[in-house]
């Protein structure tokens, strides 16, 4: 049984709906959106939105709601929060190419709140947001304060909320029940009031993952979308704190299915590791930064935690390095990925550590 209960809206064209009123379309470069993630504004009246947690938050009036999105394989899924409802939200499912999703056309009259949330990751392709279709008379207003606190995490399924809506003894892999919303860090950037950047990847690692490239070749990426060529940049948006929870791929490719060969030594493991914490550091010299494991079977022995515990006292003494931290979520035993009260879990401890690192 899913802990959330979504209502799942269809695809409606420009073409063939008709509105009762007459209606108009609020461009995506409206100084009154406010946008969060790493999203490509190369073109800011069609923005392209790829990464997991990827927001648009808008206030506005009028009593109906509709979003133009243009989404390159048709197999992204969002989140619609309208007046804060995120318990029952809209859940919409993007077909491919430009196409008008009614979200309501019976709204109260007055004021209300949208966010547009994408639940789906760079592996189900970029969106471009058109706009909100508002009534005739309606507008777009102040939007809402964007949080001063930043936190930055990376990491594969279990970050981007791989299954965390499927039922305990059901599948992992369906996009309709991925949801980042309810992911871990998601949820500790809402219970720390912080704006949060996700760059995750179902099945990366830093050594090896389930496709040609890794997370060293990943994270800087303006584009969620595969391995590409496209650039972050990094002066852009400076986060106060940075998590890191990757290695969990590795140690099924590696110890598992031995698909790594040949096999790294522990210490070839621990150096690998350091290496992608370091190019962290390079982007960030002052940050703190959190290493964490968890909460699959990578810790359901000290193997991988001690990798990683090796690789920070490593870089404690030779860096010099005092902003770096270990946390990890201990494996419960349930074989697939966390379901959103694992992750709920998880949120808890993850927060509790933040709070009193950061003093937030």
């Amino acid at each position: 049984m899913k802990l959330f209960h979504s209502f799942l809206l269809g695809a409606l064209c420009c073409s063939s709906f008709a509105w009762a009123e007459p209606v108009q379309t609020i461009s995506a470069d409206n100084q009154q959106y406010l946008y969060t993630g790493r999203i490509d504004f190369a073109d800011k009246k069609s923005p392209s939105i790829s990464w997991a947690g990827t927001s648009i938050k808008a206030n506005f009036t009028g009593t109906s709601l509709a979003v133009k999105l243009d989404d390159q394989f048709g197999k992204n899924y969002f989140n619609v929060f309208i007046d804060g409802e995120t318990q029952h939200p809209y859940v919409l499912e993007a077909k491919q190419g430009e196409q008008m999703y009614v979200i309501s056309t019976a709204l109260k009259p007055g004021n209300h709140s949208v966010e547009i949330y994408k639940r789906t990751e760079g592996e189900e392709g970029a969106t471009a947001f058109k706009g909100l279709v508002l009534d005739a008379g309606a507008k777009l207003l102040a939007p809402p304060a964007r949080p001063t606190r930043r936190i930055e995490i990376y990491g594969d399924s279990i970050t981007s909320g791989a299954g965390n809506e499927g039922a305990d003894n059901g599948v992992d892999h369906l996009l309709n029940e991925k949801n980042n919303y309810w992911a871990y860090g998601a949820i500790t950037a809402r219970n720390l009031n912080a704006e949060l950047h996700t760059i995750s990847q179902s099945g990366i690692g830093i050594m090896i993952s389930w496709f040609p490239f890794i997370m060293p070749q990943f994270y800087d990426q303006l584009s969620a979308v595969g391995d590409n060529k496209t650039q972050w940049d990094f002066t852009q948006w400076t986060p106060d704190v940075v998590v890191i929870n990757l290695l969990q791929n590795d140690s099924w490719l590696i110890d598992r299915e031995k698909r790594l060969q040949p096999i790294p030594s522990d210490a070839q493991r621990v150096q690998a590791y350091i290496d992608f914490v370091r190019s962290i550091r390079a982007k960030y010299p002052n940050v703190p930064i959190i290493c964490a494991l968890g909460s699959m079977d990578a810790t359901a022995n000290p193997k991988w935690p001690g990798y990683v515990n090796a690789a920070v006292e490593r870089m404690r003494k030779e860096n010099k390095d005092t902003k770096l931290d270990t946390i990890f979520f201990d494996y419960t035993g349930f074989g697939g990925h966390p379901r959103i009260a694992q992750h709920k879990a998880n949120a808890e401890k993850l927060t509790a550590f933040i709070k009193q690192k950061m003093n937030w």
